[in-house]
């Protein structure tokens, strides 16, 4: 059996309030580049990707195109779609245009994604079909109750950080979130909930997981592969940029 069409959406609509710029994350320079370029690079240079979907805010479609996907040559860049209220509203328009296949959902804001870890996804999700990065945690991880008592410490060898790109065969992610995106209007039909408030999933995993009860394997990303969040995740990515070069 031959390869299968494999998609990334690359997510760039996130505000990065935590960040504390005016710029969002995903647009501030690393090493002198925008921190979307170095996804964007790894989905361009990997053989295993055939097209990208780049998801911006609202008003940052053109400038992504001409600053970035033009500039740099990102030519898997197939369309650019405006991102929604929240990430998974971001996700479900970008999992509208896509074809069947694999599909790679990947936050631009995690710029140390490379071929090792695109390639174990694609190995990963052609026995499985659904996916996620991760990595086991270092540290001890303790369940609290709302007070701040602890409730509860996990066994450390059985928690992992999950990461991007999370990985799904086309037909069962984009069905999963096609029942969640009808569940959420019904719901705020009948008042239950605002749009976008309290967003009711939290990556696109737990889409899968809760929609449709398919299981998901976590594989190996890396320690690496952090989502830059905040200003103390940029002076690590800093780091990890000059060790790379």
């Amino acid at each position: 059996m031959g390869k299968k069409y494999c998609t990334a959406i690359v997510l760039a609509a996130g505000s990065g309030k935590r960040m504390g710029t005016k710029i969002h994350k995903q647009y501030l320079l690393m090493g002198g580049r925008p921190v979307l370029y170095y996804s964007l690079k790894a989905f361009q240079d990997s053989e295993l990707i055939d097209e990208i979907i780049l998801v911006t805010g609202r008003g940052e479609e053109e400038y992504c195109r001409s600053q970035i996907v033009e500039l740099y040559g990102i030519s898997k860049v197939t369309q650019i779609v405006t991102g929604g209220n929240e990430r998974y509203h971001s996700v479900w328009n970008g999992l509208k245009k896509v074809r069947p296949g694999y599909v790679y959902i990947h936050d631009g804001a995690r710029p140390f994604v490379d071929e090792a870890i695109i390639s174990r996804a694609y190995a990963c999700v052609e026995k499985d079909r659904a996916c996620a990065a991760g990595m086991p945690v270092k540290d001890t991880i303790k369940i609290v109750d709302d007070a701040g008592f602890v409730q509860e410490t996990p066994t450390r060898s059985k928690v992992w950080l999950v990461q991007t790109p999370q990985v799904f065969e086309t037909e069962l992610v984009v069905s999963a979130y096609a029942q969640l995106m009808e569940d959420e209007e019904k719901t705020i039909e009948a008042g239950g909930r605002n749009p976008g408030a309290q967003p009711p999933v939290t990556d696109d995993a737990m889409v899968v997981e809760t929609v449709l009860g398919h299981p998901v394997r976590l594989f190996e990303g890396a320690y690496e592969n952090i989502k830059i969040t905040t200003p103390e995740d940029m002076e690590m990515a800093e780091v990890f940029l000059k060790r790379k070069c």
